[in-house]
C-alpha cells in the first residue's frame, strides 16, 4: 500500500471511539483501511484527504536535466535525432571564437536591457522574467506591438520595450514597493500596446508580477537581495526562487513521474548572470536550456528534433495544446535533453579538435538559438510552433 495511504489510515484509525469495529492486533492495513472508510461512510472525505497529504508528502519532481532524459527516452511523438544533434554542435564549434556563445551575445539579443548591474537593473530583470511568458498571438496578423525610441516590438520585446518604456515615463515599474501592490489597470498601462492587439494574460501577468513583488518584499526589498540569501550556485538559486515563488514553480507529471522544466527560474538566473556580463555566478553548466515554444522549433528545424507526422500535423492544424498535455512535455523534455547531447558533442569537438577546455554551457546555446530562430523565422515558418496558454513560458 502506498504511503499515503497509510498514514491517512492511521489517521482515521486514531479517531475512532472504543465502539468501532477496528482492532489494533489486525496488520492488513488495506482491510483496516476499509473498514475505517465503511465505518465513516465518507469516501469523498478519504479522497480529499488522500490527495491533500499526497501533495505534502511526495517525492520531489525530477530536476530539469533529468526530466528531460526521462521524457526523451520515453517519447511517443517527439524525438531526438542523433544526426541533427552532431549537426548544431558543428555548427556551434564553428561559432566558438565569436561573441555568439558569450554573455555578450545575450547582451546583443537584449538591447533593452539596462547597461549596469545595479540593484535596479537586477529588478527589471525580475520584473521581465516573471511575465516572460505567452506572448504568440492568436493571429499573426494580429500581434500586439510597442515602439520604443523608434523601433517597433513584438513578441517577447514587446514586454522589454514596455517596462523601459515605463521606466522612462518615471514609473516606478522596477520597484517592488510599487510592483508590489499595483492594480491591473496600472499594469494594462504599462504594457498598452500600439495598436488594438492588447499583450495576452493580463490578469496572470498581474497576479504573478504582484505575488513576486510581495516575496521580494519580504526578503530584504529587491532581487538581489532575495537571491544573494541562496548564495551564488545557479542550482541553488533556482530552487530558492522555485521554493519561494509559486508561479515559477513549472512542473508536469509524465509517465506516471514528476518532471520539471523550470523555464522561467532558470532563465532568470542565466539573465541575472547575462546583465553582470559572466557575473560571479557559480555552476551555470547546471542549468539546462530554457524550454519555451521558439527554440523548440530551432531545434525541429536543425534536425535535432524530430516530430511525429500525426503531432506535426496536430500544429499545423493549429490545435491548443493545455499545459502539461503528455505531447507539450515531450516538446518540452526532448528540447531539454537535445540540447544537453549538443553541448556534449560540442565539447567534445572542442577537446578533440583545439585540446581545449570547453567553457559552453546550456544556457549560452539557449542564448544562441533563441535569437536565431527569431532570425530565421522566415526560413522555419513551415515548422509550427506548439500553442500553450499558460504562465510557465
Amino acid at each position: 500500500m502506498d504511503i499515503v495511504s497509510g498514514f491517512l489510515s492511521w489517521l482515521l484509525m486514531i479517531g475512532l471511539s472504543d465502539r468501532d469495529e477496528f482492532t489494533a492486533e489486525d496488520s492488513d492495513w488495506p482491510t483496516a483501511r476499509n473498514q475505517v472508510v465503511k465505518t465513516r461512510s465518507n469516501t469523498s472525505l478519504w479522497f480529499t484527504l488522500h490527495a491533500f497529504i499526497g501533495q505534502c508528502i511526495m517525492e520531489p519532481p525530477l530536476l530539469p536535466r533529468e526530466s528531460g532524459q526521462f521524457i526523451a527516452e520515453r517519447s511517443q511523438d517527439v524525438f531526438v535525432e542523433d544526426e541533427g544533434v552532431q549537426k548544431v554542435a558543428e555548427m556551434l564549434y564553428n561559432l566558438r571564437h565569436s561573441d555568439a556563445l558569450t554573455t555578450s551575445g545575450w547582451k546583443k539579443a537584449n538591447p533593452l536591457a539596462p547597461a549596469t548591474t545595479s540593484d535596479q537593473a537586477l529588478n527589471w530583470v525580475f520584473v521581465v522574467d516573471t511575465m516572460n511568458f505567452s506572448f504568440w498571438p492568436e493571429e499573426e496578423t494580429q500581434q500586439c506591438e510597442v515602439t520604443y525610441k523608434g523601433t517597433t516590438y513584438t513578441g517577447y520585446m514587446t514586454l522589454c520595450a514596455a517596462i523601459t518604456r515605463a521606466m522612462d515615463e518615471g514609473i516606478a515599474i522596477t520597484d517592488p514597493k510599487y510592483f508590489s501592490q499595483m492594480s491591473v489597470e496600472e499594469l494594462a498601462h504599462v504594457l498598452r500596446s500600439d495598436n488594438e492587439t492588447p499583450m495576452p494574460m493580463l490578469q496572470e501577468r498581474h497576479q504573478v508580477l504582484t505575488e513576486g513583488g510581495r516575496v521580494l518584499q519580504e526578503h530584504g526589498g529587491s532581487f538581489l537581495s532575495f537571491i544573494s540569501q541562496a548564495g551564488n550556485d545557479a542550482r541553488k538559486m533556482v530552487e530558492f526562487i522555485v521554493e519561494k515563488i509559486p508561479s515559477y514553480r513549472d512542473e508536469a507529471t509524465y509517465e506516471g513521474k514528476r518532471v520539471s522544466l523550470y523555464k522561467r527560474a532558470q532563465i532568470l538566473v542565466a539573465d541575472s548572470w547575462g546583465i553582470m556580463q559572466d557575473g560571479d555566478i557559480t555552476n551555470m553548466d547546471w542549468l539546462t536550456m530554457f524550454a519555451d515554444y521558439r527554440v523548440p522549433q530551432a531545434l525541429v528545424y536543425l534536425g535535432a528534433l524530430r516530430y511525429s507526422d500525426a503531432l506535426m500535423q496536430a500544429l499545423k492544424n493549429g490545435e491548443l495544446l493545455s499545459s502539461g498535455d503528455r505531447r507539450e512535455v515531450e516538446i518540452r523534455g526532448c528540447s531539454i535533453w537535445s540540447v544537453e547531447l549538443i553541448k556534449e558533442r560540442l565539447c567534445k569537438l572542442v577537446q578533440e579538435r583545439d585540446r581545449q577546455t570547453c567553457s559552453a554551457n546550456s544556457a549560452i546555446i539557449d542564448f544562441y538559438l533563441w535569437p536565431y530562430a527569431k532570425q530565421h523565422h522566415k526560413e522555419m515558418a513551415h515548422i509550427p510552433i506548439h500553442h500553450t496558454r499558460c504562465i510557465y513560458y
